[in-house]
């Protein structure tokens, strides 16, 4: 450590042992760096942030929901996202109301609607968006991921 010796010299107490300088005799600074090893700094970035949710809804899919919602009883239900093994690509979508919220589940909000989806299932469907449609061809909720490298005909399987 630099220490300040009476004559005003930034000195370096080296402590060498092999006789080239006394244990405990002041060194000129400058003489010890030469004597230093270079110094690499490595950094890290972490987030710790919020992580983004894993499906976003839709305006029209937030006001379906809502409106199912508003049919079921109970006042702590939230819409459950999940992504399970089966179907014809490999993976199944499934979505239905629950009560429990379990720790490692990510919990986002959509106006009135809560969506949980669990840590295994949020790695799969992360960037993807629930709509809901209403038309001629028939009515039903619609998940657009962009994770999925094939979907099959049916709508709700997906490698």
């Amino acid at each position: 450590m630099p220490r300040v010796d009476t004559s005003g010299r930034d000195t370096v107490n080296m402590g060498f042992s092999d006789g080239a300088v006394p244990a405990g005799r002041p060194v000129p600074f400058q003489r010890a760096r030469e004597k230093e090893a270079p110094v690499s700094t490595m950094t890290t970035s972490v987030n710790i942030g919020k992580k983004p949710a894993p499906v976003t809804l839709t305006d029209g899919a937030v006001a379906k929901v809502a409106e199912l919602l508003a049919q079921e009883e109970g006042d702590a239900l939230a819409l459950r996202v999940a992504v399970k093994p089966g179907g014809c690509s490999g993976y199944s979508y499934e979505m239905f109301f629950d009560s429990e919220v379990m720790a490692d589940d990510v919990v986002r909000e959509f106006e009135s609607v809560k969506v949980v989806v669990d840590s295994a299932s949020a790695e799969l469907l992360v960037g993807s968006t629930l709509d809901y449609s209403d038309g001629l061809q028939g009515a039903g909720f619609h998940i657009v991921n962009p994770n999925a490298t094939r979907t099959c005909g049916c709508g709700s399987s997906f490698s």
